[in-house]
């Protein structure tokens, strides 16, 4: 069934088809939920002034981010080149986002160089740590590298809802139901130095890192779930080598 469905993907219509399906799907859940938005004062603060930030948040917590998002506001997300990043690519345009395609394996570095250009020129960023291939929960040293090269702060962010499905993907794809209670919640900016040295730049990583897992967890616990048992954590050289 797998196979059929991703065979079925490969033709543009399909594919075009399964993205107004999923944005249909993320605007009803949207609408017919009751949510509650937490720790918004800093990313309200960058949209009223125009000042740019970097927005994070994990993989697996990927579908509700357009309403995290302020609309009207341009964001450019940082997209794998495999399918399922043009399938993410094209959902999220849907809301007036944008894409930059690359990933730490294939189309990096390039991605990197646009979306710094992009943060420089005065647009706003987001970018999933652990994608697009995980493990989850674990952040890559490219999120860091991208503050510094940028100068703006990365901002974490999350949700959680009541009724949900977890998928059994590597990232443990939270599906939200319709009719339910969720939560928005946004973490602490996080400022990465402009001379910040390999080592530095590690432990910005892992601040990154646990500031979205203590969001993660704090929006499961808001929700009535536990939060999620995580995989062992990055080393440096893990953190900085190609996923």
């Amino acid at each position: 069934m797998a196979g059929l469905v991703k065979r079925w993907l490969k033709s543009d219509r399909a594919r075009r088809l399964a993205c107004r399906i999923a944005a249909a799907y993320i605007r009803l859940v949207h609408a017919t939920g009751r949510w509650q938005v937490s720790g918004d004062a800093a990313p309200r603060a960058h949209w009223d002034e125009g000042r740019p930030f970097i927005l994070a948040f994990w993989h697996g917590r990927l579908l509700m981010m357009p309403h995290v998002w302020r609309a009207g506001v341009p964001m450019n997300m940082l997209i794998s080149q495999h399918r399922d990043g043009r399938l993410i690519a094209d959902t999220i345009a849907h809301f007036g986002l944008g894409s930059v395609a690359g990933s730490s394996s294939k189309g990096g570095a390039a991605a990197v160089r646009q979306i710094v250009k992009a943060i420089r020129a005065g647009e706003y960023a987001g970018v999933t740590p652990d994608g697009p291939r995980g493990p989850r929960q674990r952040a890559s040293g490219g999120i860091a590298a991208i503050a510094r090269l940028s100068g703006v702060p990365v901002i974490p962010a999350t949700f959680g809802m009541r009724r949900r499905r977890l998928l059994g993907s590597w990232d443990r794809f939270l599906v939200p139901m319709p009719f339910s209670r969720g939560v928005f919640i946004w973490g602490e900016p996080i400022h990465v130095p402009r001379d910040a040295d390999a080592a530095t730049l590690d432990r910005y990583r892992i601040r990154i890192e646990d500031e979205l897992n203590r969001i993660t967890a704090e929006a499961d616990r808001a929700t009535g779930h536990a939060p999620l048992e995580l995989p062992p954590p990055l080393d440096a050289e893990q953190a900085a080598a190609d996923r």
